[in-house]
């Protein structure tokens, strides 16, 4: 049982691994992209600040929409372990 339930599993911690990475990226974009919008604001360009929120805004609900992919993917593989662990009566 446990040898069928391993290529799952394998299959969602590289899927979590993904998106954890991506998550990583897309946050030190925002980082990145909070440094630029201050530092052109701070000079004076204030025509910087509803383009850089609304890209920020949307990088978040990338993000968030990550977070719940990983929570799920989290979920379903306990849901199995659970499933296997059980006593076969």
């Amino acid at each position: 049982m446990e040898r069928q339930n391993q290529p799952t599993q394998k299959r969602g911690l590289t899927a979590i691994d993904g998106a954890l990475a991506l998550i990583a990226l897309l946050l030190i974009v925002q980082m990145w992209l909070l440094t630029a919008t201050l530092e052109s604001y701070l000079a004076g360009h204030r025509e910087v600040v509803l383009p850089a929120a609304i890209i920020s805004g949307a990088l978040f609900l990338v993000c968030a929409g990550l977070y719940l992919f990983v929570r799920r993917i989290d979920a379903e593989a306990r849901a199995a372990q659970k499933k296997e662990e059980a006593p076969m009566l």
